[in-house]
Parts: C-alpha cells; structure tokens; sequence
C-alpha cells in the first residue's frame, strides 16, 4: 500500500518550522532529523529528478523515448527547422548533446536535419511526419506521468510548487552547463 505524503503545516507555520517539525509523518521526521541528506534541496531535487524519469519511463514504455528526446521532439514540434544550438537552449541542454539526440532521433526516423539555406554552417531539424506521430501518441502517457508525480499535491499547491520551481530556475539558470532560452528569433 502506498504511503500518503505527508502534509506541510500552513505556511506561516512552515517559515518559523525546521524542516522536520514541517513534515507530519513521524517516520519521515526522524529520518530528516538523522540523515542530513534528506534535508538538502539539491539531494531532494536529484532524488524527486530520479522518481520522474522512473515514472516517465514506465508510461511511455511503449515508445522507447527518454525525457530529454521527449522535450526535443515537443520543442520540433512547436518550432520545425529550428538550428541545434536554439534547439539546445531551448531543452536546456548542451550543443553536444542535442547533436546525440537528434541523431539517434534521425536513426528511428523520428527527425531530418539539413543544412540551413542562408547558412551553411547551420543544421536545422525538423520532425518527420512519424516524429510527429510518435510525439502527438506520446502525450497521453506523458500527462499520466507528471500527474502521477503531482498526485500527492493538491492543486493549490501544485500551483505553488510550479511557481516555486520556476522561480529557482529562472534564478539560477546562468548556473547550468546549458542556460536555457529564450533562443534567439
């Protein structure tokens, strides 16, 4: 049976709150108290990083697509014959990397890429009518995956959580080996 997440105290309460006295479920409290790990947001947010790509993968089992090439094909979905360098900041990730996973993309017959007309240096993807197919069929199993992440939460606040999560990326975003966009128009 699955453990119910425990419930934060009202807000005003959280602030003056360690990150224990926060959490009504004792045996998590005594396990934040004894390992500071549990206490640590970059541990959390790299553990909670790991339960998503868990649950993402077993929705979308059926497509064999990771995470990341999932935001590639989105984002070519949304902006066809887009060069790899905007496309990589965009997804957030590096130049080297988009490279690898529009090539495994074109492999599957998922993506084409191209050299760009007004220059040369340039390699423009796009989705194939397939990629397109496989993106559009992958949403359902997609959406199933982050409401299962979100499940615990209420909507109030997941609303909040989303704010918060953007907040800190949008402030730490120069941080990153890969900053994400806006890419330029």
């Amino acid at each position: 049976m699955k453990k119910p997440i425990p419930r934060l105290r009202p807000s005003a309460e959280a602030t003056r709150a360690t990150v224990a006295e926060a959490v009504s479920d004792p045996e998590l409290r005594q396990l934040i108290e004894r390992l500071p790990l549990w206490r640590r947001p970059g541990y959390l947010v790299r553990r909670l990083h790991q339960i998503h790509t868990a649950l993402f993968v077993e929705e979308c089992q059926a497509f064999d697509i990771t995470p990341v090439q999932y935001g590639v094909l989105t984002t070519l979905s949304l902006k066809p014959d887009v060069d790899q360098n905007s496309l990589a900041q965009d997804v957030g990730i590096d130049r080297s990397n988009v490279a690898d996973v529009l090539a495994r993309l074109a492999q599957r017959g998922l993506v084409e890429r191209h050299r760009s007309t007004t220059d040369r240096r340039a390699v423009l993807a796009r989705l194939t009518p397939e990629g397109l197919r496989v993106t559009r069929a992958m949403l359902v199993a997609m959406k199933r995956a982050q409401e299962r992440l979100l499940e615990p939460l209420g909507s109030a606040e997941r609303v909040l959580f989303m704010a918060m999560l953007l907040r800190l990326v949008d402030a730490n975003n120069g941080s990153g080996r890969a900053a994400l966009g806006p890419a330029a128009a």
